[in-house]
Formats: C-alpha cells, structure tokens, sequence
C-alpha cells in the first residue's frame, strides 16, 4: 500500500501508536532495572509494527489472544499505558489487577482476551473465538499472535486445520523474529517459511516485511475483510527481529552477535514509517508545487508533527508510570477469589424454550435439598436421562454447541448425542478430527467469547491429549482475568474398568483432576442423579469435567419428566444406617448398595454416602454420618496413592477425628494400569465381596 493510498491523520495514528509500544516498552526496561517488575519483562521493542498494523482493522468487539510477548498486542488493542505498567508493578489497577504480570495480560472489554507463558494455546483459543462468531454471526475476527517458536508446537497444526475445515473467520499472526526464546529458527525448523505452511491446510499463506507497518496494514485489511466476509482464515508471517534481549536482564550475546542486533535496528519500523511518509510528501508536493521551496516547507511541518506526537507520548508514558507506582497492591484478602465463578449464580438461558417443553418454576430448575424422586413410574437408562438434560438446555439456550468425535449423525460412541444432528444441525453438532488438544483448546476460546461448548470425549483417557489446555488455561481463565472471564465449558466421556476395554479405555481421572483449582468434577452414580448434575453443569460458569462410568451406562432408574437439577456439592445418603459409614464413587456405589444390603442379614447397618461431586466435595454430609457411626470405609475404582480415598480419609482425621471409634479403612483398585484379561481386570477392580469383608473388618474393630 502506498502512503498516497492512506489519509494522513491515518498515517499519524499508525506512527503514534508505534511510539506508544516503544516508549512504553522503553520505560518498563528501566523499570526492571530498578527492581519495579518483580519477574519477567518480555518487551515488544523492534516488532511494534505488526500489532499496530493488523488492530489497527480490529474494534472492540474483535478478540485477540496472545503470548508471553503480548505488550504491544495489548497496547495496540486500546489498553491504556498506566494498565500495563501497573500490572508488571503488581498493582491492583493493573490489566489484570495484579495477577499475571507481563505474561498473562486480560483486558476482555476491548477484546484483549488474554496472553500466556506457554507456546500455543492461543491459536486454539483464537479458533474458538472464530467459532463463537461463526455461531453467534456476529461478524467478529479474532486473531492469534504467535512467534516462531508455536509453529513446530502441535497447537499450530491442530489449530490450522480446524480453521481451514470450518472456515473460521480468524487471522494466524506470526511474528516470526528469528528466535524460540534463544533457539535460531533456522536450526529449529526443516522449513524455512511459515506463510508457504498455509496452503497445507487450504488457506492462504502470506509473508510480509514484519517491519513495514503499511504492507501489514494492506495486508491485514484484506485478510480481516475475507474473514468477516465468510472467507476463512489467513496465516500471515511477519518477519521481524526483537532487538532486546528475550527477557530482560537474560544475557543475550551467547547465541547472536551485537552485529546481527545492530543491523536489525537499523531496520527499525518506526523511523521505517517515519522515513518513507517524509519522502514520499516531498516528493509529492515537489512535482505539483509551482511556489518555489514548498516542499521543504511540508516535510518541515510533516517532522513537527512527527515529533509532537512523540512528546506527547513521552508525557503520557511517565505519567502512566507515575501512575503505577503510586498505586496499592492487590490486598492479601483477595488472593483466592474468583477461582470459581459465583457459586449463586447460573446464566440464564438465550432463547425461549419451545411450545412443547414445560416451563420451569424455580423450584424445579434447582433442587438443593434433593435424595432423588420419592415416587416416579418412568425409567431411564443412565445416558437416555442426560440426553434428555443436553436435549432440553439446547433447546433453551442456543448457545450451547457439542463437539467430538462422531457425535454428529452418528449420535456419539454411547449416544450421548442421538437425533440432536437433526434437530440443531451440523454447526451445534460438531463432528472433530482426532486432535483432543486442538479442540478443547478451541472450546477454552470459545467460552471465553460468549457461547457454551460441551466436549464429547467419548473415552475420558482421551482427556490427558489436552491437560495442557485444561490445566494451565481453561482452570485458571477465570481467576487470571479476575472474574471478568467465565468458563461455561462441559467436558464429559465415559470411563471406568469393564469390558476388557485395557488401560487407554478404562481411566476415570478425577483424582487427577480434583486436585486442579478452577474445575467441577462429577460422577454420578445413577441415572436421576445424571440429568440432574448434567442439567445443572449446563448452565454453570465454570468448566465442568463430567466422568460417566461405562458399567453405568445402560443401568435403568426413576427419572422424572420435569426439568431439576442438583446443584455442585451436596452429596446423597445412599442408604442410611447406624453401624459404619461408607464413602462410594460412581459405580462404588452400587457395589456398596449390594455389599450393604446383604450385610443387613448379619445385623450390620451400613450407611452409604454418595458424594456425587469430589471437587466441590460435601465433607459436613460425611462428617455428620461419621459423627452417628463413628466408623468409616472409602471405596473409590481408581487406584490408591494421592487418590480421592486419601483426601476423604486426611480430611475426615483433621476435622472428625473425635467422632471416630476405629481407623479410617480404604479401599481402591491395584496401583497399576488397566489390563485386558477378565481374570487380571477382576484382580485390580474393588468388587463386592472385598467392600463386604473391609465392612466386617471395620465393624468388629
């Protein structure tokens, strides 16, 4: 694009907010050298022209997603200076009051949705924003900015091919600075070019000059309009260099040259921009100017706006550091809030719920102090009755999407998801490539950007593909963005020893995943308890892993009509008794039953808790039994170390141990993988008559 192609006041706004990034950017590396930053300070210095030129076409509503190098992306976006600098201060008035520093900056009322310290997820998460727009057609684009290092990351390829199949409208920035932190992208990469990488996945693939904000600019604007327009994605690599260290105070001669940095800064966008804008003016009112000397006379005024612009940002810039050193840190008192969303709060449905459906009072939508339906005649199968919960909150809120491997047409592995292609279609009933990773990674963005993604994993083992994206994102999106972020995400499979299914088909996790703040884990036990959980996870804000045992699937129970659901943490008394108390998960919980009924023959009365939720966990509920039975037996399928049978146990020393007449016993699966064989599956599995005799033991103690 040539600058008699762009208005002059647009040229001058390129330029400022250029100046903002390095002045900005400049200050902060003082900063750090007086010890304000307290960790890490990855500048944006020699880059400034990429985000200026690609937000420059992006509004408010546009959400951009970023790496641990994200100043200048956030700057760009509209972030004030005083925001940024406060938050590497540490500061409450920080982008993220505090909290992330200079790799995790949220500021989601301009569309900053959040950069992060671990290579890639972004491009996942820009994806779901993608998809977001493409349900809620709302005409938004997010972006992704990456550097070089993310394309030999999984991420790139999972997040690639998934844009290209659905033609999502989002933009692959690449700012390819030659370096992985200090790994030469030359060594670390068998190809040499990121932008010919586009048309491996079937969208376009450009390579621009990273420190020409004119040809970003040009080159942006077309990508940013064919997105928006339903033409798909863009992958544009933008060749630049940082001309600062990787972070600052790290040594930064030991893999490049002084040369290399010299030379690269001689190249520098802003006077690039500055120069060519000069140049082009004189040249243009020399050949039309019949006044002698007026040339000269337009690059002087041309300079002098140059230079205000930059005092002004001078002045802006000290200010907003002034700014951040006077202002308080985050109070000590706040360190745990928002790790979850208000736990009295639930979002309300989108759309109306059709003719045919009952309406729901209040009562019927939560049921706090619900044991399960005192007097029903109609049964259902454990998975028609949260199908029945999915069908009916699709139908209420048309945000709700499912994605996974062949739960379209097919109607998922264990029909979780049976006749919904038909009535919501193809673009709520989302069929996935195999790329675990990829698409939870997409369903973190798109949570993040308004809509409500439920994950079918078919086989919960599949999970462990995308800890990284459930773990370091989706768990802690919330607490890193203070609050201003919600996680409305379902993330369901079956799981559970049976069936000979051997060890990557027979996992449940969720002593794993318990132990992660951030997540909901639930396991029901019994098909009204499934509509109920499912029901209420599906309008809850925060990320929801639902564990399904295979053995429960196709067990038949009392499920009422009505829409009800259960609320997280309020665990269900089985069966009451008054000699031991038994703690049972999932399908323990049957087991338990059986063991119990047949030990009432011996006079022994058991009392079964089922905690339905391990994370929130109803400790009071166990400890009120514990306090009438004085004894207690943990069952619990997975296997023992570090596992939920040991948290019951410590928790219940730690706050009833006054109440207890013997020792806590334990009973969990063998510390080894799954096998195949029936006789070696049978050997590793808690089985009835083991819950029996641990019971008898228990009693006679």
């Amino acid at each position: 694009m040539t600058n008699d192609e762009l208005p002059p006041h647009l040229l001058f706004r390129l330029y400022k907010t250029m100046q903002i990034i390095r002045q900005t950017e400049e200050e902060l590396a003082r900063c750090h050298q007086r010890g304000l930053i307290h960790g890490a300070c990855h500048t944006y210095v020699g880059q400034e022209a990429i985000a200026t030129g690609v937000c420059a076409h992006l509004t408010e509503l546009d959400p951009i997603f970023s790496t641990h190098r994200g100043h200048g992306h956030a700057l760009a976006k509209g972030m004030p200076p005083q925001e940024l600098i406060s938050e590497l201060f540490g500061r409450e008035t920080g982008c993220s009051r505090g909290r992330g520093g200079s790799m995790h900056l949220f500021s989601p009322e301009i569309g900053m949705m959040g950069t992060s310290g671990i290579v890639g997820p972004c491009l996942l998460q820009a994806c779901g924003g993608g998809y977001s727009s493409k349900l809620l057609k709302n005409g938004t684009v997010a972006a992704a900015f990456f550097g070089d290092g993310a394309v030999n990351n999984g991420a790139f390829h999972e997040g690639l091919n998934m844009a290209s199949i659905w033609k999502l409208p989002v933009l692959f920035i690449c700012e390819n600075n030659q370096y992985a932190t200090e790994v030469p992208f030359s060594y670390s990469s068998g190809n040499p070019s990121v932008g010919s990488r586009g048309v491996a996945y079937g969208i376009p693939g450009i390579t621009v000059d990273g420190n020409d904000v004119l040809e970003i600019y040009r080159v942006a604007e077309e990508a940013v309009a064919r997105a928006r327009n339903g033409g798909g994605p863009t992958l544009i690599e933008c060749k630049t260099y940082r001309t600062r260290a990787h972070s600052e105070g790290m040594s930064d001669f030991t893999y490049r040259t002084k040369e290399e940095v010299a030379a690269w800064k001689e190249k520098c966008p802003i006077a690039k921009l500055r120069a060519a804008v000069v140049s082009h003016l004189s040249l243009v009112t020399g050949q039309s100017s019949l006044v002698a000397g007026q040339s000269s006379l337009a690059e002087e005024s041309v300079q002098l706006q140059f230079d205000k612009i930059e005092q002004e940002v001078a002045q802006a810039v000290q200010e907003a550091r002034a700014f951040a050193e006077a202002s308080l840190p985050p109070s000590a008192e706040s360190a745990t809030n928002h790790v979850y969303a208000n736990s009295h709060h639930l979002s309300k449905p989108t759309s109306t719920r059709t003719n045919d459906q009952r309406p729901m009072t209040n009562d019927q939508r939560l049921m706090t102090n619900d044991q399960g339906p005192m007097t029903n005649d109609r049964t259902l199968s454990f998975v028609a009755a949260t199908l029945e919960a999915l069908d009916c909150a699709m139908a209420a809120d048309s945000n709700i999407f499912v994605m996974g491997e062949g739960i379209g047409k097919r109607g998922g592995n264990f029909t979780t998801t049976l006749g919904l292609y038909e009535k919501y279609g193809a673009d709520r009933l989302c069929d996935t490539p195999i790329c675990e990773r990829g698409f939870v990674g997409l369903a973190c963005g798109a949570a993040m950007t308004g809509t409500r993604p439920v994950i079918d994993f078919m086989f919960i083992d599949f999970i462990n593909d995308s800890f990284g994206e459930i773990v370091n994102q989706i768990a802690k999106m919330q607490y890193m963005s203070s609050g201003r972020l919600k996680m409305p995400l379902l993330l369901r499979g079956c799981g559970g020893v049976g069936h000979s299914a051997a060890t990557h088909h027979s996992g449940m996790y969720h002593s794993i995943y318990s132990h992660i703040p951030g997540l909901r884990v639930v396991l029901p036990s019994n098909p009204y308890d499934a509509k109920g959980l499912l029901a209420h996870a599906l309008r809850s804000d925060d990320p929801v892993l639902f564990l399904e045992h295979r053995e429960l699937m196709k067990t038949k129970g009392p499920v009422p009509l009505e829409h009800y659901e259960i609320p997280f943490g309020k665990a269900r008394v089985a069966r009451t008794g008054t000699d031991v108390t038994v703690v049972a998960l999932s399908l323990m919980v049957q087991h338990t039953l059986q063991a119990a009924e047949q030990l009432a023959s011996e006079n022994v009365s058991v009392e079964v808790i089922d905690p339905r939720t391990v994370s929130p966990l109803d400790l009071d509920c166990i400890l009120q039994s514990v306090a009438k039975t004085g004894r207690l037996l943990v069952v619990d399928e997975a296997f023992g170390p570090c596992g939920f049978a040991s948290e019951i146990a410590a928790q219940v020393a730690d706050a009833g141990f006054n109440d207890l007449d013997a020792p806590i016993k334990r009973i969990h699966g063998a510390f080894a993988p799954t096998p195949y064989a029936p006789t070696l599956e049978s050997a590793v599995t808690p089985r009835v008559d083991h819950i029996q005799t641990a019971i008898r033991e228990l009693v006679r103690e």
